[in-house]
């Protein structure tokens, strides 16, 4: 396990690659309430508006859709440092060492690969920007909450996580769901049976009210609901999911809960339709099998362009 001080500290980012670009990169800003504040060259950054991270989601022109990488924090550049020699000891390969960072905020951080082949940067040092404090009623995400994952062993893929990054498990679902901690949030990773690819990214609205607001908003966009509005048993977090032009999975969540770190304990839920949304109202908009069916992510093992 590793120690407290060199452990994650928060998601930071998600990237994304896909060949309709222009079209999704539209959709972020215009539909789903991001705030491009770069572009350079066929990449280009999204903040949300109540977060102080210099950006949440990157987007990048490619020729397949892939997961480009998944961005964590640390406290220090000496814990980025630490990241390095656990995993070259561990038998990691790193991507590249740490360095100085490109990309809006800069900062210092590694590049690696996870056990499954996915591509996850490990930074500190990033220069935060002014969060906007959002108006009451205001329907666009705050933060980005978590990210979904699908491992065909998520034993494997859930101790990789544990030992070499330091999160804990907060919930299982019988075998098949494991909902990952780095901080008070319920989860910043959830891993799902399927072969090595992205669920989704959820964005995290203010509370119920604006999360609602932002599904009607969507709908009178034409934007495809796949599975919701519903509440998960575990975590709490009442959600609606959807897909976008570019073909990704996205996710307005709300009331994700907070945990407290010296009394909780997992539970393991047994499996069953209200476990997974327990309104079981999120046939309103479908089901998860309206969102797609996962396959192999063509990124694995494969890093993208920094």
């Amino acid at each position: 396990m590793a120690p407290v001080e060199d452990r994650i500290v928060r998601l930071r980012y998600v990237g994304l690659a896909l060949p309709d670009f222009e079209l999704e990169r539209s959709f972020i800003a215009a539909n789903w309430g991001l705030v491009e504040v770069a572009h350079q060259g066929d990449v280009a950054y999204f903040a949300a508006e109540g977060s102080s991270e210099p950006y949440v989601l990157r987007l990048r022109k490619s020729d397949q859709k892939r997961l480009d990488l998944i961005s964590f924090a640390v406290g220090s550049d000496a814990a980025v440092e630490s990241q390095a020699e656990r995993l070259l000891a561990a038998g990691y390969p790193l991507i590249c060492r740490p360095q100085r960072l490109d990309g809006p905020g800069g900062g210092y951080g590694l590049r690696c690969f996870d056990i499954d082949g996915r591509t996850l940067e490990i930074s500190s040092g990033v220069t935060k920007r002014a969060a906007r404090r959002l108006k009451r009623g205001e329907s666009i995400p705050a933060t980005l909450s978590h990210i979904a994952l699908h491992s065909p062993d998520i034993r494997k893929s859930v101790g990789f996580y544990q030992s070499q990054l330091g999160f804990r498990v907060s919930d299982w679902v019988g075998c098949l769901t494991c909902y990952l901690r780095c901080n008070d949030l319920h989860h910043s990773l959830a891993f799902l049976p399927g072969p090595v690819s992205l669920g989704r990214a959820a964005f995290e609205m203010r509370d119920l009210n604006e999360m609602m607001r932002g599904v009607g908003r969507l709908l009178q966009d034409n934007v495809v609901l796949g599975w919701g509005p519903g509440r998960h048993c575990a975590g709490n977090s009442a959600f609606a999911y959807f897909k976008t032009p570019g073909g990704s999975v996205l996710g307005y969540i709300a009331e994700v809960e907070r945990v407290a770190e010296a009394t909780w304990t997992p539970t393991v839920y047994t499996p069953s339709p209200q476990i997974d949304d327990e309104w079981g109202s999120g046939v309103l908009g479908g089901s998860p099998r309206k969102l797609g069916y996962p396959v192999v992510d063509p990124g694995l093992w494969v890093a993208p362009p920094c």
